[in-house]
């Protein structure tokens, strides 16, 4: 039998929470100096990036063998560049263009800047087959709905991060993509039998674990027919499917456990028993965590191996694997590693050539350019889009509000997932039958009948919005 003591250090070796501000706080300090496992960063705790190397430092002071995290995705998910919008086109437009070599430098690049920062594990990329349209949540941070490209590509992004030293995390098994539902705010269900899932949802991650993928997430959707309970919790998906039929040994990384997909009556203390329970090892407890919600998610796992509901060995072997992953990326870091130039440059025009544009489209070199303010997805964050990104003027359109524009200039409405909301479909609808050269850009993912884009980017990001402008200015003399 463990002792108390010992058991506890076992647990904290197991936790990844997050934390408010920009400066750690001395109650994270010390727990990481008492075995925590590591710390997710997010973009409220970077100011600067001589500010977050600061901050990584003081994590390594704390705990040399802590695991730093972050979800860079490289796209429309950015944490690095949330307050100027990212300089990386997005798993979208990658799948579009389909060439693996420039999928691998992006994601060479974003490891070589999460080294320079300091941080070590990188949740992504997302490899997800976005075969929803309505989805609400992955859309553009899919590579594309076609599980051999997403698989191909998937594999590519894992090896262009992990030859930097940053371990990848492929997410979110077994498959988040055909639901239209977000796991940040209810339980998504993917009703489908087994076979169907090995046929597409599967295969990129059969692909990532053969790449050599370090980590892998978990996704909090309830898949009933294969267990009753959401895949965070499910041993029979998280054992016997992903580390039994697919092989897979790294360490299995949960999604953040403060999100509704993973709602336990006991709080986060329950859904931490739970998903130690069916096989996770690290568990990214949330955005803002407190001392006491770690302390009581201690005790609710301790609380749960006394009760029988979680068994002497498995927080044991889950601090083990999550020890050996930090082991070995510590071993990695120490190495010379050339960091290149503060910001890639990629050529608009080959990012450009990713967009779909509806046939006989006709631009004008005067234009107006008015993006329809819409809320972001949690996982996208409030982060510069668009061309008000890449520095263009622009006029906002919120719900409600009428679209005034100049008669002698030709309205480009842009917006994301156009279709998805009432009021977009509206104001285009209102627009298009008072202006009948209006043009019409989505910037999310697309309906198939693209009814609502006439130009559809597949991406958000700084750098696609720096694209359609170019698009516009060549396509408008």
């Amino acid at each position: 039998m463990t002792a108390p003591g010992s058991r506890d250090r076992l647990v904290l070796g197991t936790l990844l929470p997050g934390f408010d501000g920009t400066e750690l706080p001395g109650w994270l300090a010390a727990r990481l100096a008492g075995g925590l496992a590591g710390v997710c960063l997010f973009a409220t705790n970077i100011a600067s990036p001589s500010q977050l190397r600061r901050l990584t430092g003081e994590i390594r002071a704390a705990n040399p063998f802590a695991i730093i995290a972050i979800d860079e995705e490289g796209g429309d998910v950015t944490r690095l560049y949330q307050s100027v919008g990212s300089p990386f086109p997005g798993n979208a437009i990658l799948g579009r263009l389909d060439d693996l070599l420039l999928t691998e430098s992006v994601a060479r690049r974003v490891g070589a800047e999460l080294r320079a920062a300091g941080i070590d594990l990188d949740l992504a990329p997302t490899i997800d087959i976005n075969s929803n349209d309505d989805n609400p949540v992955i859309g553009t941070r899919s590579f594309g709905a076609d599980p051999q490209l997403v698989a191909r590509h998937g594999a590519a992004w894992v090896e262009g991060l992990q030859s930097t030293g940053i371990a990848a995390s492929a997410k979110h098994f077994p498959g988040h993509g055909d639901t239209a539902t977000d796991s940040h705010l209810a339980l998504p269900t993917v009703d489908l039998p087994l076979d169907a899932l090995r046929r597409r949802e599967l295969v990129p991650f059969a692909a990532a674990i053969a790449a050599g993928t370090r980590t892998i997430m978990t996704s909090h959707i309830l898949l009933p027919q294969l267990d009753a309970q959401p895949a965070t919790f499910s041993e029979r998906i998280l054992g016997e499917l992903l580390r039994g039929q697919l092989g897979f040994t790294g360490v299995i990384v949960t999604d953040a456990l403060d999100m509704r997909g993973a709602d336990d009556e006991d709080g986060l203390p329950g859904a931490a028993a739970r998903a130690l329970a069916a096989g996770a090892d690290l568990l990214c407890l949330g955005t803002a965590n407190t001392e006491e919600q770690l302390a009581a998610i201690v005790a609710g796992v301790s609380a749960a191996v006394d009760d029988g509901r979680l068994s002497v060995a498995r927080p044991a072997d889950a601090a083990r694997r999550v020890a050996e992953l930090a082991g070995e990326l510590r071993s990695q870091a120490v190495r010379p590693f050339a960091v290149p130039d503060p910001l890639p440059e990629f050529d608009t025009a080959v990012i450009a050539r990713a967009f779909d544009l509806a046939s006989g489209l006709r631009l004008r070199a005067d234009r107006a350019l008015v993006q329809l303010r819409t809320e972001s997805n949690i996982a996208v964050g409030d982060s510069p889009w668009g061309p008000a990104a890449a520095g263009a003027p622009v006029q906002w359109l919120a719900e409600g509000e009428p679209l005034i524009v100049d008669s002698d200039r030709q309205p480009v409405l842009i917006g994301r997932d156009n279709h998805r909301r009432a009021w977009t479909r509206r104001a285009i609808d209102e627009a298009r039958s008072r202006h009948p050269d209006v043009v019409v850009v989505d910037m999310g993912w697309p309906a198939a009948d693209r009814r609502y884009a006439d130009i559809a980017t597949f991406g958000a990001s700084r750098l696609a919005g720096a694209a359609l402008l170019r698009l516009l200015e060549e396509r408008g003399r």
